[in-house]
């Protein structure tokens, strides 16, 4: 079983269930490949959210910063990248985004889309990915 943690700021609004949900849905279909552990870091300002990030991120694992200058990948490439690894920790910024000490630290720079997303969608749209990816990987019909 491969690890993933997602490592976030900010989290979903009581008015805005349908986010966790939606997360929490793809999580489980992913449970047969991933072991996805969601980790809360409270939105504050950017220098000290940088900061509890960097605590909380594994020394083992393959960190994959999401950022808007980071690079694209179709969904085939990034089921290969997360198949790669058997611990990978996904770093989402809140609405201030990443401090620049978080971005060196990671591995890598993905971005999801030169669009701007609020980072609870951010969320969905990981974990959709990582599903995805598990499709892929496993030949279910997802994918296509």
């Amino acid at each position: 079983m491969r690890k993933i943690n997602i490592i976030y700021a900010g989290g979903i609004k009581t008015s805005e269930r349908y986010f966790q949900e939606a997360i929490d849905e793809y999580i489980k279909r992913s449970s047969g490949e991933f072991k996805i552990e969601n980790i809360e870091i409270k939105e504050t300002d950017l220098k000290t959210e940088g900061k509890k990030i960097l605590e909380k991120i594994s020394p083992k694992a393959f960190k994959i910063a999401l950022c808007v200058e980071g690079d694209k990948l179709s969904s085939e490439e990034f089921a290969a990248l997360l198949y790669k690894y058997q611990s990978v920790d996904f770093i989402i910024g809140s609405s201030h985004g990443l401090s620049d000490e978080v971005k060196k630290s990671a591995d890598y720079l993905l971005s999801l889309s030169d669009m701007t997303f609020a980072h609870r969608l951010a969320r969905v749209m990981l974990t959709e990915q990582i599903y995805r990816a598990y499709a892929i990987g496993s030949g279910k019909k997802y994918h296509k």
